[in-house]
């Protein structure tokens, strides 16, 4: 295994330590930017990969704001009707947006250690899995977790955001 460090994986750390928790950060070789990819090396399935995605919420007569969604890569987020369950629209953040909320790029965005805690919404289908993986804020990294940690340590509202995708 290789141990290497980057500033995005150290908040990460810091931010799980502070949760009072020391998972081992895998690093890949090659970047897992994908749950299909993250899961192959794994050795895992799909389902049990817990994609960090940042949208934006808008609420009635509100400006829009950062939404971490955590998704089984089993699914996908069905935006109009996520929207919907949480009383405003979601919308797709542009890239400058996600890394500007998280501090991390799209591809590696970790659950946590952004700048500011982000609203988080959690698929309870996570927790069909006893172990579920998480980018560690850079794409050749994940870190092992549990879908009741995941609630904890984001703050996050569980729920379902999205149907199965179908052939997964």
């Amino acid at each position: 295994m290789v141990n290497l460090t980057h500033p995005a994986v150290d908040r990460v750390r810091e931010a799980l330590q502070l949760h009072g928790l020391d998972p081992e950060i895998r690093w890949f070789d090659d970047a897992a930017t994908t749950a299909v990819a993250a899961a192959a090396a794994l050795g895992i399935p799909v389902g049990a990969i817990a994609n960090s995605l940042v949208f934006t919420f808008t609420a009635p007569g509100q400006e829009p704001q950062p939404l971490l969604v955590l998704t089984s890569g089993a699914h996908r987020v069905d935006q109009a009707w996520l929207g919907t369950r949480l009383g405003g629209l979601v919308g797709r953040a542009s890239k400058e947006l996600v890394k500007e909320a998280t501090g991390q790029v799209i591809g590696g965005v970790a659950p946590l250690g952004h700048p500011l805690p982000l609203r988080t919404v959690v698929d309870e289908a996570l927790a069909e899995f006893p172990v579920v993986w998480a980018a560690a804020g850079h794409a050749h990294t994940v870190f092992p977790t549990s879908y009741r940690e995941l609630l904890r340590i984001t703050g996050g509202e569980p729920g379902a955001v999205s149907a199965p995708t179908p052939g997964v």
